[in-house]
């Protein structure tokens, strides 16, 4: 089915949604309506002027009683309406509000006056306490009824929301606390036990989301690497549907423009037929990730297979992991195999279907259509998948496939958070501009890696995008990214290197703050499990800069280097008691030395008081020091005496391996 065809039926329900919206304009706020961020167990920003707004019908007198005090006000000519209520301190006593009208009443109960912080980035401030370290002994202990958490529903939008889908606070209990962010949740656990106060958590998070998605319009258009984009993005779901159709053909035809009328899939089962311009991918797990995001329809993929005369002579047996969509099997260009499953795929070859020597296997394959899955993509395990004969078995996804659409099937883009920016921003952030924060706690970037140069523009521009919309300076804090993937060098390059600096850089804007977890991590798990120190340490950064306690809030952060010979002399701010070795040997380790050839050793390294000396036989003339540049610098080991790790560092600025890499 072509896009155009996909493209008018989009907009054909567009004009009759459009319709819909018209016909129901005039009575959309037709009876008190307030914000979905209001509800009953809310806890509201204390010490600050109190921000409370809805809807009714225009020009229709809100009154709204708070804290023994009353305010009134009218809705404007479009139905909004908008009050500062009188700030209030902390109070551990659960207040009411009443918002009413001549008509109606609502009425909000057990509200308490803390700190709110706004939680937001992908999936590891999304990760919950369910699936933490101790996550059983963490939920049964979790009994914090000054702790309260509302969670925004994952939704995009092309231009800014209102209001977002009906949901509730959750006073922390066993039976809630289970569902709460984790990071938010023993960020919220340490600082209520020091200040003593209610805290409130408002999480809106997406896993797997870009930053970009994050920022609005407005701000894009004043950046110098995002204005450009945002000028040109499209502006409703069809024109994004067809830009995601473009893309989608040229990660497998090398070229936007590329016509995919022209072929006939006829032609794949043909014996003497091609597949070596086809398209490399491992076709386990979710194809969103596999750069063929949000696409939903029918795949081809294939593999040459090499039999000997005794296997190609043998009845086999196919075993191909799960899926929920309907599947086809073809060797050398012949049906062997067709069905839809909801268990494991397991089925015989007869004799006479395979020949000795190279063999084709050819598999179709659609979207998942199982309840709660309906990404692209196949499920289970490696081992699930091979090709078994009587004596032996040949495993099926040892390497990857080569894979194309098939552009004569029926097919659609899934409204995803990453197809455009600005999505989440707009759905999740814009409703609840205007809510009285504390501050905001930030854990992205992973997404974001293959683009870090540009990272140094956008992840500020975020941070001063939120402080314009709420028009307050909010102190702004975020988790650099942890170790994950494989140990590698400078020479190498990392790209998880390079977005640790561009998130370190932006600790030059005021009321910021960095938490460091390369020691936390777990290089086979882009989940580390350990939040409960991800919070602590988060929690310190709050305590020190939001709060102005005197704690120790950061491991040790490059300062300076000096050059003394063949020795570099690096100098650390942020050492707190001093500067230790974090292993019981007492070996320094993590640190690499260039000189002018840009040519990195494993250097040899000491602390000497505050400083770490570096050094290596090779390298007469210092040029160049780094330290933990590697997506999982698992020996770096230089901490503080409090017991925080230092930041991973370079002092050159020599070229990266994602400058060229930017936002499409």
């Amino acid at each position: 089915m072509p896009l155009l065809s996909l493209s008018q039926n989009i907009n054909s329900m567009n004009k009759i949604l459009s319709l819909l919206l018209f016909f129901l304009s005039s009575t959309a706020f037709a009876q008190l309506k307030v914000a979905n961020i209001f509800g009953d167990h809310m806890v509201l920003q204390r010490d600050k002027p109190i921000h409370v707004w809805g809807w009714n019908t225009p020009n229709e007198k809100v009154q709204v009683q708070f804290n023994g005090e009353s305010y009134q006000t009218s809705a404007d000519v479009d139905g909004n309406w908008s009050l500062l209520l009188g700030s209030a301190s902390a109070d551990l006593k659960p207040l009411t509000m009443k918002i009413s009208d001549r008509d109606e009443n609502v009425s909000f109960s057990d509200i308490l006056m803390g700190e709110v912080w706004l939680c937001s980035g992908q999936s590891n401030m999304e990760w919950k306490v369910w699936n933490v370290d101790n996550a059983a002994e963490e939920v049964k202990k979790g009994n914090h009824p000054l702790i309260r958490h509302i969670l925004i529903p994952k939704a995009t939008a092309f231009t800014p929301e209102k209001d977002f889908a009906d949901r509730e606070w959750e006073v922390c209990n066993p039976k809630t606390v289970g569902d709460f962010t984790a990071v938010g949740y023993f960020f919220a656990r340490k600082l209520s036990q020091d200040l003593g106060v209610p805290v409130g958590l408002v999480n809106s998070a997406w896993g797997g989301s870009h930053v970009e998605t994050w920022i609005s319009k407005s701000a894009m258009l004043t950046s110098e690497v995002l204005k450009d984009y945002a000028e040109n993005m499209p502006t409703d779901r069809a024109a994004s549907d067809i830009k995601m159709e473009k893309k989608t053909i040229e990660r497998f035809h090398g070229s936007k423009d590329f016509d995919s009328t022209t072929l006939n899939e006829q032609d794949y089962l043909k014996p003497t037929y091609d597949f070596s311009d086809w398209t490399a991918i491992g076709p386990m797990g979710s194809w969103d990730w596999k750069g063929v995001p949000s696409f939903r329809g029918t795949v081809y993929i294939q593999k040459t297979l090499e039999l000997t005369a005794e296997q190609a002579e043998s009845i086999s047996e196919v075993s191909f992991g799960e899926t929920t969509g309907d599947i086809a099997f073809y060797v050398n260009g012949k049906l062997v195999y067709q069905g839809y499953h909801e268990a494991l795929i397991k089925f015989k070859i007869p004799k006479g279907v395979w020949k000795q020597g190279e063999n084709s296997l050819l598999v179709k394959f659609s979207a998942n259509r199982g309840p709660g899955n309906t990404d692209l993509g196949l499920s289970y395990g490696a081992e699930k998948y091979k090709l078994s004969f009587t004596d032996s078995s040949i495993p099926l996804m040892d390497s990857d496939w080569k894979a194309r659409p098939s552009w004569e099937s029926s097919r659609k883009y899934m409204p995803w958070m990453n197809n455009e920016g600005t999505l989440c921003y707009n759905a999740m952030i814009a409703p609840v501009v205007g809510l009285g924060l504390k501050g905001v706690l930030w854990y992205q970037g992973e997404s974001n890696a293959g683009r870090a140069y540009d990272y140094r523009k956008a992840f500020p521009l975020l941070i001063n995008d939120w402080r314009d919309k709420w028009k307050e300076e909010l102190p702004f804090f975020w988790v650099q990214l942890s170790s994950y993937g494989a140990f590698n060098d400078s020479n190498s390059g990392s790209d998880w290197a390079e977005l640790r600096e561009a998130q370190s850089m932006a600790l030059k804007l005021p009321k910021t703050g960095e938490v460091v977890t390369i020691d936390i991590g777990n290089p086979k798990d882009i989940h580390p499990r350990n939040k409960q120190d991800v919070g602590l340490r988060m929690a310190l950064s709050a305590e020190k800069v939001a709060y102005g306690k005197n704690v120790v809030f950061s491991g040790p952060t490059f300062k300076s280097m000096k050059v003394k010979g063949r020795r570099a002399v690096l100098s650390f701010d942020n050492v707190g008691g001093g500067l230790k070795v974090n292993n019981k040997y007492g070996n320094l380790e993590g640190y690499e030395i260039a000189g002018a050839d840009k040519k990195f050793y494993f250097a040899e390294s000491k602390i000497i008081g505050n400083t770490v000396v570096v050094s290596h036989p090779m390298v007469k003339a210092p040029m160049a020091v780094r330290y933990g540049w590697s997506n999982s610098p698992v020996d770096a080991n230089l901490f503080n005496k409090e017991n925080l790790p230092a930041s991973p560092f370079r002092t050159d600025s020599w070229k990266g391996i994602t400058e060229d890499s930017h936002f499409e």
